[in-house]
């Protein structure tokens, strides 16, 4: 085996030792610790990236040398490596945009915790992607969990307080029944290593056992990870959540964590059940009219809000519809279309809360859109990257929103007339609504005011960050066929 293939267990072992001496640090050096561990993060997620590409497969790292189907192990094609990469490089840039406002709003006391918290988020992200044991998926997305309510208590506010409740609340009512699943395959197959789950599974199928507890399982699955991601009807604890957090947990939350729910989704109902299955159509059904739902509700509640940072919460609800739209439609096409739209989100959703917190700043500290009127003068970049954080959700063509939109479309139509005249014309509609909330907020800002004193900027991280979204966007939009052949690899991979 090549030393390469070992990153991945690095990477894990690297976040919880990076936490342990985060506790011990201050907050300036847990934070300077913090940034140094992601940057090498991104650097060991694209090496394992570029060596799956390069070989042109999947590897299996044994966990203490103990084989299957006793150890445990992880799984690491060109998917996961890509998925990682891109988690890794949201992490770093979220908390390089975001550090003035960690000081701000966390006291000195708890900042180094703050830290912890992040690292111990890095280790369960990269721990959902690599992990090929199912019941190991379901320890860190707990931690995943734990860690994200964290940063958001951390704050020490009222607001802050509720929102974590209410979204430990939601999120533990899906680990229970995600746990559930977990349980009742793991007595239908008597494996917790996905590939012999998968076996045991294709056995059963073949001389018609257990047709009814098979569908039962995928559907407790299915649904313990929509609520946790967020999808319709469960997503009334994002407005409260991003909107009081500060913007790197913002970003965070709805950039990486709600994807590292879904991605597990699709490893699950791939690597473990198989698409092909029965029991997989039937709970893709489901996901597909919830999916639907949520792109029409979430964009329809963005247009009512009278805050910025609501607005783009109830954004996201919408966009994690579109993903699950992309499961719902299934074949290679509908998940490759799934797969892109958690990158394209990934990347820009940040750029929209790091921005809109700086427009906050200039506009007297106040998120409500009367207040961000002529913000654009006294924030231009701010303004700028909002812009095109907007731009790319509406779907313009050059960025990385135009292209999903793309793929859900041509997924679309490859299905039968009715899936794809609804489709189509969701679709159609979420745009129109898309552009209406967003490019109001962009006329806003840009509106000329009496006061057009321009805000100072002295904080190169936040536009530094910003700018690497922008090449990210960039990047998916005009190189997306690049993108698209390495998910389409990685899917067959992950089979």
């Amino acid at each position: 085996m090549d030393f390469i293939c070992n990153f991945p267990f690095f990477s894990i072992v690297l976040c919880l030792l990076s936490a342990v001496v985060c506790s011990v640090l201050s907050g300036r050096a847990a934070r300077r610790l913090t940034l140094i561990v992601e940057f090498v993060l991104v650097c060991l997620a694209v090496s394992v990236l570029v060596y799956t590409i390069r070989t042109g497969g999947s590897f299996n790292y044994t966990m203490g040398h103990v084989g299957a189907p006793w150890g445990n192990e992880l799984r690491i094609g060109v998917l996961e490596a890509l998925l990682a990469t891109a988690f890794m490089i949201v992490m770093l840039a979220s908390v390089l945009g975001g550090g003035t406002y960690i000081v701000r709003d966390i006291s000195e006391k708890k900042r180094n915790l703050y830290y912890v918290l992040l690292n111990l988020m890095g280790a369960a992200l990269s721990a959902l992607v690599y992990t090929n044991d199912i019941f190991t998926g379901y320890v860190f997305l707990e931690i995943l969990t734990l860690t994200s309510g964290g940063i958001l208590m951390i704050k020490s506010t009222g607001k802050t307080t509720l929102a974590a409740t209410r979204y430990l609340i939601i999120n533990l009512l899906g680990s229970g029944l995600f746990l559930l699943g977990v349980i009742l395959m793991y007595d239908l197959t008597g494996h917790l290593l996905m590939e012999f789950m998968h076996d045991s599974v294709v056995q059963l199928e073949a001389v018609g056992d257990y047709s009814m507890p098979l569908r039962v399982t995928t559907g407790l699955i299915c649904a313990g990870l929509a609520i946790k991601s967020g999808l319709f009807p469960f997503h009334r604890w994002m407005p409260d959540t991003y909107g009081n957090a500060t913007p790197t947990s913002a970003s965070l939350l709805s950039g990486v964590v709600s994807k590292g729910y879904i991605f597990l989704l699709i490893k699950i109902l791939y690597r473990v059940i198989g698409t092909g299955s029965p029991a997989v159509g039937a709970a893709q059904n489901v996901l597909f009219v919830f999916g639907l739902c949520g792109i029409i509700m979430g964009s329809v509640s963005a247009l009512r809000q009278e805050s910025v940072n609501r607005m783009i919460a109830y954004s996201s609800a919408a966009q994690i519809g579109y993903i699950f739209v992309g499961i719902g439609l299934g074949g290679h096409i509908g998940f490759c279309a799934a797969i892109f739209h958690i990158l394209t989100h990934a990347v820009t959703k940040p750029l929209l809360f790091l921005s809109a917190a700086k427009l906050t700043e200039a506009s007297g500290g106040s998120p409500v859109f009367s207040s961000l009127t002529g913000a654009a003068k006294r924030a231009p970049f701010s303004a700028a990257m909002f812009t095109v954080g907007a731009l790319s959700m509406v779907g313009f063509p050059a960025f990385a929103g135009f292209v999903s939109k793309l793929f859900f479309s041509v997924a679309a139509v490859t299905h039968s007339s009715a899936q794809s005249i609804v489709t189509l014309c969701v679709l159609a509609v979420s745009t129109l609504l898309n552009a209406y909330y967003f490019f109001r907020t962009v006329i806003r800002i840009f509106t000329p005011s009496e006061d057009v004193s321009p805000l100072v900027y002295k904080d190169w991280g936040f536009m530094a960050s910003s700018a690497f979204f922008l090449i990210l966007n960039l990047i998916f939009g005009l190189g997306s066929q690049m993108i698209y052949r390495i998910i389409v690899s990685g899917l067959r991979m992950l089979a």
